[in-house]
C-alpha cells in the first residue's frame, strides 16, 4: 500500500506539478493603434523535450489552440521574441477593439499527450482617449479638461494637451487633467490629447466655449453726417457676447424708448434731440452701450436769400444803367467839341458842312438869326450856356457886340449837318 502511494506521487511530480507560467502582466490596457507586448516565463517535466511553444487564444475542450502567428486575423501583427531558454514574449501591433481577449501560452512535447496551456493568461482591454469637458463654461469659472479612458492605461502614460491643433506649455504634462482657472475669454477653442510616445494617435477635439455677458456695446448713426430736421435717422447697437444677445433696448436719458438691434427715428425734430444709449442682455449677463449725442439741425429759411439776392439784382441793374449813361454822356461831349481843322487858330466856326455830318450829333445845322449879318462868321460855342438836360440845343455869343446870335432849333436847314472850322487868314 505504502508502494502504491510512492508511485503515485512520483507521476504527479512528473506530469504535473513541474508544469507551470509566469505571466509578467495580467492586464494590459493598450491604446488602440498603439503596440502591446506580453511577456512569460514557463516550465515544463524534465523528462519531457519541448517541441513547440506559441501564443494563443480561444481555449477550448478537445480543440487544439491555433498559433496566432498562423491567425488569419493576427497576420502580419504578432511576433515572437526569445529572452531566455525557457521565456517567450509576444509583440502585437496596430491593436484594433476586436483584439480584447486573453491571451494564453502552450507548450507541446514530444508526448502527444503531454500539452500544456497555461490558463488563466494575459486580458488585453483595448481604449481611445477622449476629453471631458464640463457643458457650461462660464468666463471666471474653474474649469477641468480630463483626458479619459476606459481602462487605466499600463506603463504610466505622459499625457500631452493641444489646443487648436497646437501643444499646450504646462508644468504638469504627465497628469490627465488640463486646469483652466480662472476661465477665460481667450480659453475658447478645440482641445484634444494625446499620450507621450502615441502623438499619432490623439483623442477626437473638443470643443470648449466660453460663455460671457455683452461686451463692446455701441451704437452707430445712419446716415452719418449732419442731421436736419424732416430726415430720417436709424441708431443701431451692437455688442460681442456669448452666446449672443438677445434683447436690445433703448433709452433717451431714462425713459425706455423700444427694443430691438435698430431704432429709427422718421420725420426727426429738434425735440428728438438728446442722449441716447442701448441695453444687451444675454443669459450671461447685461450691459449698457456709452450715450451718444443727436444734435437736429433746423432747416434754413430760404426767404431772406431770395430778398438778398433780388436787391443784388436791382443794385447790378441800375449800375449798368448808370454806367450806360455816362458813356453815351461823354460821347455826345466829345463830339460837341470837336474841331474840325486842327489848324485853326481861332473857336469861330465855318459854314455847315452837310457832308460832315455826325450821326450821333443832336443838333446838325446852324442857321443865321440875323439875315444881316455881313459875313458867315459864327461865334465860339459856350459851355456856360448849357441847358439842363446836357444838351447843347443853343450857341451864345462870347460878347454883347457879337453880330450873331443863339442858334435857333426851329430854324434848322437840312442840307447842314456839321460845323467846320474856317479860317480867318
Amino acid at each position: 500500500m505504502l508502494f502504491i502511494l510512492q508511485l503515485l506521487l512520483f507521476f504527479l511530480g512528473a506530469f504535473g506539478q513541474d508544469w507551470s507560467a509566469k505571466y509578467t502582466q495580467t492586464q494590459i490596457c493598450a491604446l488602440k493603434g498603439s503596440t502591446v507586448f506580453m511577456h512569460s516565463d514557463y516550465k515544463y517535466p524534465s523528462h519531457l523535450q519541448e517541441v513547440k511553444t506559441f501564443w494563443t487564444i480561444n481555449l477550448a475542450k478537445h480543440v487544439e489552440p491555433t498559433d496566432l502567428t498562423k491567425d488569419p486575423e493576427y497576420s502580419g501583427r504578432t511576433e515572437y521574441f526569445r529572452g531566455g531558454k525557457q521565456l517567450l514574449s509576444l509583440r502585437l501591433t496596430n491593436v484594433m477593439e476586436r483584439d480584447e481577449r486573453m491571451y494564453c501560452l502552450r507548450i507541446t512535447t514530444n508526448i502527444e499527450r503531454e500539452r500544456y496551456s497555461f490558463y488563466p493568461g494575459v486580458t488585453l482591454n483595448v481604449t481611445g482617449l477622449r476629453v471631458e469637458s464640463p457643458e457650461r463654461v462660464s468666463e471666471g469659472d474653474t474649469t477641468r479638461l480630463t483626458c479619459t479612458t476606459t481602462c487605466p492605461l499600463t506603463d504610466g502614460p505622459t499625457y500631452i494637451w493641444y489646443k487648436n491643433g497646437r501643444r499646450v506649455d504646462r508644468n504638469e504634462e504627465d497628469t490627465n487633467v488640463l486646469p483652466l482657472q480662472p476661465t477665460r475669454i481667450e480659453d475658447t477653442g478645440i482641445y484634444s490629447c494625446a499620450v507621450r510616445g502615441y502623438e499619432h494617435l490623439p483623442s477626437p477635439a473638443v470643443a470648449l466655449s466660453v460663455r460671457y455677458p455683452p461686451k463692446n456695446v455701441s451704437v452707430s448713426i445712419s446716415p452719418s453726417g449732419e442731421i436736419v430736421e424732416g430726415s430720417s435717422v436709424t441708431l443701431t447697437c451692437s455688442g460681442d457676447a456669448n452666446p449672443p444677445v438677445d434683447e436690445y433696448s433703448w433709452f433717451k436719458q431714462k425713459d425706455f424708448l423700444g427694443k430691438g438691434k435698430d431704432y429709427t427715428i422718421s420725420n426727426i425734430s429738434s425735440e428728438d434731440g438728446g442722449e441716447y444709449k442701448c441695453k444687451t442682455s444675454n443669459a450671461e449677463g447685461h450691459w449698457y452701450s456709452a450715450g451718444i449725442t443727436l444734435n437736429v439741425v433746423a432747416v434754413p429759411s430760404v426767404v431772406p436769400y431770395v430778398a438778398v439776392a433780388a436787391v443784388l439784382c436791382g443794385l447790378a441793374a441800375l449800375l449798368t444803367v448808370l454806367i450806360w449813361c455816362r458813356r453815351q454822356k461823354k460821347r455826345r461831349d466829345e463830339h460837341d467839341y470837336q474841331n474840325v481843322d486842327p489848324n485853326a487858330q481861332n473857336d469861330t466856326y465855318a459854314a455847315l458842312q452837310p457832308t460832315a455830318r455826325f450821326s450821333d450829333q443832336v443838333y446838325h445845322t446852324l442857321t443865321k438869326a440875323d439875315p444881316d449879318a455881313q459875313d458867315d462868321t459864327y461865334a465860339a460855342l459856350q459851355p456856360t450856356a448849357r441847358s439842363s438836360d446836357d444838351v447843347y440845343h443853343t450857341l451864345a455869343t462870347s460878347s454883347p457886340d457879337d453880330p450873331y446870335t443863339a442858334l435857333d432849333p426851329q430854324s434848322r436847314s437840312p442840307e447842314y449837318d456839321t460845323l467846320a472850322v474856317r479860317s480867318t487868314h
